[in-house]
């Protein structure tokens, strides 16, 4: 039989003992609730006896026959009273006992989900057909239609106190034993000083990189991830989508073999510059890094690829504001697709387990006002829910008007949410012919001053 002239799966039986159920038993209703939804349901009749019991429910009114027909009646579900008295006696006695609720429950959830997937794989063969599209966007739309799906599979339960006492009593004693493990307090950033007020980006985290163009945002989030990569062995994977890999690694060479960006640029090294070279580029061989330039993509397409990476650590994006948002609306404005993107960066950042950086264009509002001041989280361009999703923005400053000459190798690190340690500010050192960070104490001037 072709698929086509299939029937949809659905269990007429399972949705009239779930009705059942909550007819003899109006006190199980909030335990089917928990688990269906009106739309679970396959036939109309189904869809509208339970919505009145949801509204039943919502306003503290008991679930019985005489009021659910009443209802029935007045909405136009059925024509008349001896129709819904009938059919409703038919769901009533059904069902002998209402003990197995919730797995009649599950039951029409289970085929739902199942209709959810036929009519996906249905849309995203039209769009296939059509030939119109991108077929990387063709890809990422049939990729989001699954994922929305499997994660709106997922529920959680409670769960008592106890159970999460005890984790976090054995937490605090790995900590311990295991003083300053980076499975443990998070990956360490590799800058002593910032260290002491991030303490470790953690698991599932999402940290924020604000600052203006120019002032050095992704140097300093590529130096963050090679600092990682270096020291944790895991994969660390940056997508950029405003430079191109090369640029990228030039800029990562650069940092780490101490040579000048403008010689990797001019080709003009010396025997000096090819050693330092030849033994940057052996020690980040032996990195776990993974470059994406893709200049367009969007968060479904970013978690696919790092679904294939094996021992992942870490993920940059470099930067927000050129991401894809994946809504059908057109009309949205540029804040709520950025709030969108946010809050499954923040998502993707949880079900991968792994810290996600992100960087972040600042609004020009600081650079208007006489007075010289450092970032703050309303400076963020199109915030939106940026502040909110983030467990951690950090904004990089500097003197912007060269007042001081002795501080133009200088930058404000500014620690300005920070969800489980304290915030404050951090003064780095900036090597710009090096594209390069570090700490006040490491850092050996060379001659000159070197702008962002």
């Amino acid at each position: 039989m072709d698929i086509l002239q299939k029937k949809l799966p659905f269990s007429v039986e399972a949705e009239q003992s779930v009705l059942g159920s909550a007819l003899i038993n109006p006190n199980c209703f909030d335990e089917i609730a928990e688990i269906l939804s009106i739309e679970d349901f396959y036939l109309d009749d189904h869809k509208s006896i339970f919505q009145i019991m949801l509204n039943f429910s919502l306003n503290s009114k008991t679930i019985d026959l005489v009021t659910l027909i009443n209802e029935l009646v007045n909405k136009g579900v059925y024509a008349d009273e001896a129709e819904a008295r009938s059919y409703i006696r038919i769901i009533a006695d059904i069902v002998p006992s209402s003990a197995n609720a919730k797995d009649y429950a599950r039951i029409v959830r289970d085929k739902s989900i199942l209709r959810k997937l036929i009519s996906a794989s249905d849309d995203i063969q039209k769009a296939a057909y059509t030939e119109g599209e991108n077929v990387s966007a063709v890809v990422d739309y049939a990729e989001k239609k699954i994922y929305d799906i499997a994660g709106d599979n997922e529920r959680h339960d409670f769960v008592h106190i106890r159970e999460v006492l005890l984790k976090t009593y054995e937490h605090l004693k790995e900590l311990k034993d295991n003083q300053g493990a980076e499975d443990t307090v998070g990956a360490k950033t590799g800058f002593s000083t910032l260290d002491q007020y991030v303490v470790g980006l953690g698991k599932g985290e999402l940290i924020v990189v604000g600052a203006r163009p120019g002032v050095g945002k992704t140097s300093f989030v590529l130096n963050l991830a090679t600092n990682i990569a270096k020291k944790t062995k895991k994969g660390v994977c940056i997508f950029s989508l405003e430079m191109s890999n090369e640029e990228l690694v030039r800029r990562v060479v650069s940092s780490e073999a101490l040579v000048e960006s403008e010689k990797l640029l001019k080709g003009t090294l010396d025997t000096d510059d090819w050693e330092k070279l030849a033994m940057a580029s052996s020690v980040l061989s032996d990195c776990d890094i993974y470059i994406d330039d893709t200049s367009v993509t969007s968060v479904t397409a970013m978690k696919s690829k790092l679904r294939r990476i094996k021992n992942l650590g870490l993920v940059v994006v470099d930067y927000l504001q050129l991401m894809s948002s994946e809504s059908l609306k057109g009309d949205q404005s540029r804040v709520n697709v950025i709030s969108e993107i946010t809050r499954s960066l923040k998502v993707m950042a949880k079900e991968l387990g792994v810290p996600v950086i992100i960087c972040s264009q600042l609004s020009r509002t600081s650079e208007k006002e006489k007075e010289k001041r450092r970032p703050m989280l309303s400076d963020l361009r199109e915030s939106g829910s940026i502040e909110q999703d983030a467990d951690m923005v950090i904004f990089l400053s500097r003197d912007y008007y060269g007042e001081d000459p002795e501080k133009a190798n200088l930058v404000d690190v500014v620690i300005a949410k920070n969800r489980k340690g304290q915030t404050g500010t951090v003064q780095m050192s900036w090597l710009g012919q090096y594209t390069k960070f570090s700490t006040l104490e490491e850092t050996e001037y060379p001659q000159g001053s070197y702008s962002f």
